[in-house]
């Protein structure tokens, strides 16, 4: 039978931008996730959109398959009768048979639930003789704002010999966006390297390794003559005193209100001062008097250098 055209298999067009395969591998995935799709056929149409990802979601390996078709891609993919197994995963210090922890191998979200791994060439071991490297498989996890926040563990769904299973990964507190978590999987079987993605926050936003920030709005009698302020951290609301004469865009610092590491290092939250004036329908004469008094006092930044 003819080897299908990897891009055909995704959907895309040879010219599709990278966030494009990733899409529309995702979509597929999501719907012939044989835990979903109990057609006959989704198991193999799952993995033929596991092994086309494998390629087409790395640019390197992509460009060598878009030069020399899917014999110049290194065949990646584990093959018929790939599967994983693991053992007591997940947890922190359970004595489990499978560890964690942070690696710069790059991936996005494939060879997650057929055993599509991908040779990884060798290694020397300290003290040992050069061997071949553990294959691994890839995958994407998405952890909400607060989980990386706080830490916790997600429950990841696996497939194993048609045969589905879940296990908990540990996620570390304040782990980064794009950080690699490997778990080691048991003898003679592949690592799984999971990609972490943190969504956003309605409110908070990184502002650093371990620091945050958030806007905060204020009116314009709050900035002009000062007043004191709840502002919202992760551990709650906290008091702050805005200093009068205070300008649109001022970042105030709230020392050790970041994010907090395993380590117990801890970075600083910033408010960032966004002045919101009143809707001008909802302006009284005497407001609009008030304000244009309040307007002439002193000098407009525009007046100086470089307006001038």
């Amino acid at each position: 039978m003819a080897e299908k055209d990897y891009y055909d298999v995704l959907g895309v067009p040879r010219g599709a931008s990278q966030e494009d395969i990733r899409n529309a591998y995702r979509k597929l995935a999501r719907e012939l996730h044989p835990d979903v799709n109990k057609a006959s056929d989704a198991q193999e149409k799952f993995a033929q959109v596991q092994a086309a990802y494998d390629v087409l979601g790395e640019p390197e390996k992509r460009a060598q398959y878009d030069r020399f078709g899917k014999a110049g891609s290194g065949g990646f993919g584990g093959g018929e009768g790939a599967h994983y197994s693991w053992s007591n995963v997940g947890g922190r210090g359970g004595g489990g048979s499978a560890d964690f922890d942070l690696d710069d191998l790059g991936s996005m979200f494939d060879a997650f639930f057929g055993g599509q791994g991908t040779a990884s060439g060798t290694r020397a071991a300290r003290g040992r003789t050069r061997e071949r490297a553990r294959p691994s498989a890839n995958a994407e996890l998405d952890v909400s704002f607060m989980t990386m926040a706080r830490g916790g563990t997600e429950r990841v769904p696996l497939r194993r010999g048609g045969k589905a299973k879940t296990i908990e990964v540990s996620i570390p507190k304040a782990v980064a966006d794009g950080a690699k978590l490997r778990v080691a999987g048991g003898k003679g079987d592949p690592d799984l390297i999971l990609t972490i993605r943190v969504g956003k926050h309605p409110v908070f936003r990184r502002a650093g390794s371990l620091d945050l920030e958030l806007d905060l709005p204020l009116t314009i009698a709050e900035a002009a003559l000062g007043n004191e302020v709840a502002v919202p951290t992760l551990g709650g609301l906290v008091d702050v005193t805005i200093p009068a004469g205070t300008r649109s865009g001022k970042r105030l610092r709230l020392r050790g209100r970041g994010l907090t590491d395993d380590k117990g290092a801890a970075g600083d939250l910033y408010a960032v001062v966004q002045i919101v004036p009143p809707p001008a329908e909802a302006l009284s004469d005497a407001d609009r008097e008030a304000v244009e008094r309040l307007g002439a006092l002193g000098d407009a930044p525009r007046t100086g250098s470089p307006w001038a």
